[in-house]
Formats: C-alpha cells, structure tokens, sequence
C-alpha cells in the first residue's frame, strides 16, 4: 500500500518534470539561434563569400547583433521576477478576519484598514481593495498572480514560455532589447544572404534546365557548393519568418511603452477610486519611456537595470491622486506631479 513518503516523491517527481518542460521553448531557441551561427558564419561567411572585406564586415556586424540580443535573453531569462514586499503580507489574525467575513462590506472594510498605510490606489471592480487570497498579500498597484510562477508579480505584464520567465517589472526593459535585437538579427541575416539565397535558385533552375538532377553535393558556379547552399537557404527562410513574427509583436510593446502600459492593462483598464481608467499611469510618451529605460542615455540600449522605482509605487494622473502621492521610487511627494525626468510632457495628461 502506497505511504504518504511515496506520495510525497511521485509529487516531486512530477513538479521535476513540469519545470523541465517549461525550459523546452528556450531550448528550440537556443538550438536556432546556435545553428544560425554556425550556418551564417561558417556556411556563409566562411565558405560562401569571396570578398574579404564583405567577409569582415558581415563578421563584425553580425558578432555585434549576436552578443546584443544573447546578452537581452539572458536577462530577461534569469533576472528574478519582482516579489511582494513583506510589507503587503496579511497577518495570520486578519486572514482569518477575511475568511470568517459574512459579507463582500465587511471584507472590504477589514482589507480597507490593513491597507491604509499601503500606497495602492488600485481597486477591484466592486471597489474593493485588491487582494491575493493565494499569497494573502494586498496586492500592489500593476501587481498580478502569475499561475505559472505560482506568486503575485510585480507589474505583470505577462507569463513568456518562450523565456520560462514572467515578463514584469524588473525585465520589461530587457524583455523589450531581447525582441529589438532579435529584430534586427533577424533583418541583418535576411538582407546579407538574400543575394546568396537567389544566387542558390540560379543554380537550381539551371540544373532543372538541363535535366540534371539535383544533389546535395552538385558544384554549381564555384560560389556554393555541398550542404552549404541548403543552410543559406533554411537560414534565409527561417529568418525572415522570425522577422515577420517579431516586428508585430516589438511594434505592439514600444504602443505599450509609450501608453505606459502592460498587457494585461490593454486588456482590461486597471481601476481607480474613481473608477476605470486606461490612461491612469500615463504621464506623457516621454515620461513613459524613461519609467522603463530611466533617464540615462547611455544605458538606453543596453541591457542593464535602469527603470525608475520599486515596482511597487506609480505616479498617477491628478485624478486619482490620494492626499498622499508616491512617485516611482517610493517618495511621498508634495507637487502632485514631481516626477524624475521632468514634468514638461505631463501636462499632456492634465
């Protein structure tokens, strides 16, 4: 007869296998990815171009695209997801308080005071408080439950298998370089062996031309020869399938960026005091893109954490505003609308 310690290793077992299988997506990439180099740098550049200059500038070109967006994937693989402050946990006492509620006004009348020293200006539809009864945190403003990640997130904007990461506060900016520079990756390869993917079709209708079959290992004019042809073409393909996919979805983020909002915003408005509003953290698209790149230029385009505040505290537009507003980094502050990287583009809100 099976025993709980059986029960207890056959769940382990199985939570093993399900986090294995999450990592396959970014092992398709991954193995995409590295069969690109071998086929552009090798097959192509290696033994495809006859021009040395063409070579080394392919090379550099490529190199730098290559390093840009494995540096952005891994960050936005491997920077921790943005965790609830302890601060928003409930007491055992007022969890209890909550379940033992008999009405939806007495829970909001409990969650009301355990977040009255709390900077959430975020509500439900009801207008009640928002709160996790899975964590039993009062969740954050732009906090949401990721069911994957099994834990409430910190400006969620959605759950990525293609990284096996919750895209949220602390790698939006990563999130957005990685799909940048798997744009431009993608574009490069295309347009640099788009002459070598006609020039392989030459050779395929010459041979069809003059009834010779074709074979992997025919020598057609001296410029592509064996396996090598067959890549470039995949290669060509494969990029520009990527680059057709990924410039929809890269155009779609800057929109939310410059809207300062995420995904699941766009979806469904978050709600206010006053009731909803899907422009309520919008600042102006200036504003709204240093909350994400931060106002240090150099650092823009690289993937490095520069985003302004905790993830916690947001400024809002004026109607929304407490008698009390925090900016992003936590400040309480007294001008409504102090906010760092200037205030010009705010009165595009007001």
């Amino acid at each position: 007869m099976p025993t709980n310690s059986d029960f207890r290793n056959s769940s382990g077992s199985c939570r093993l296998c399900i986090k294995a299988v999450k990592w396959v997506p970014v092992l398709i990439i991954v193995t995409v990815v590295g069969w690109s180099y071998y086929a552009y740098v090798v097959q192509l550049c290696w033994f495809t171009v006859t021009s040395p200059f063409e070579r080394v500038y392919y090379l550099l070109c490529y190199h730098v695209f290559f390093v840009m967006f494995l540096w952005a994937y891994y960050q936005t693989i491997f920077t921790p997801i943005g965790s609830v402050p302890k601060k928003f946990k409930l007491s055992p006492i007022d969890i209890d308080k909550i379940k033992r509620a008999d009405s939806e006004e007495s829970q909001k009348m409990i969650l009301e005071r355990c977040a009255q020293n709390l900077p959430v200006s975020n509500r439900t539809v009801s207008g009640v408080i928002r709160y996790c009864d899975k964590c039993c945190v009062i969740k954050p403003d732009r906090a949401h439950h990721c069911s994957v990640c099994g834990e409430c997130v910190l400006k969620m904007d959605h759950h990525c298998p293609w990284v096996n990461n919750c895209v949220s506060f602390t790698n939006y900016k990563f999130f957005i370089l990685f799909l940048a520079y798997a744009l431009l990756y993608c574009i490069f390869i295309t347009l640099t062996s788009l002459r070598y993917f006609i020039m392989f079709w030459k050779i395929i209708d010459e041979k069809v031309e003059e009834n010779k079959e074709v074979t992997p290992d025919f020598e057609g004019d001296g410029e592509l020869i064996g396996m090598g042809r067959f890549h470039i073409l995949f290669l060509f393909f494969i990029a520009a399938m990527f680059a057709i996919s990924l410039v929809s979805l890269f155009i779609y983020h800057c929109y939310l960026v410059m809207r300062n909002l995420s995904t699941l915003e766009a979806f469904r408005a978050p709600i206010f005091r006053t009731g909803e509003d899907k422009n309520g953290f919008n600042l102006g698209r200036y504003n709204n893109f240093q909350e994400v790149f931060g106002d240090n230029r150099t650092y823009w385009f690289l993937p490095i954490f520069t985003s302004f505040g905790d993830g916690v505290v947001y400024p809002v537009r004026s109607l929304h505003q407490s008698t009390q507003q925090y900016d992003s980094a936590g400040v309480t502050q007294s001008d409504p609308f102090a906010y760092k990287g200037g205030s010009s583009s705010l009165m595009e809100v007001i």
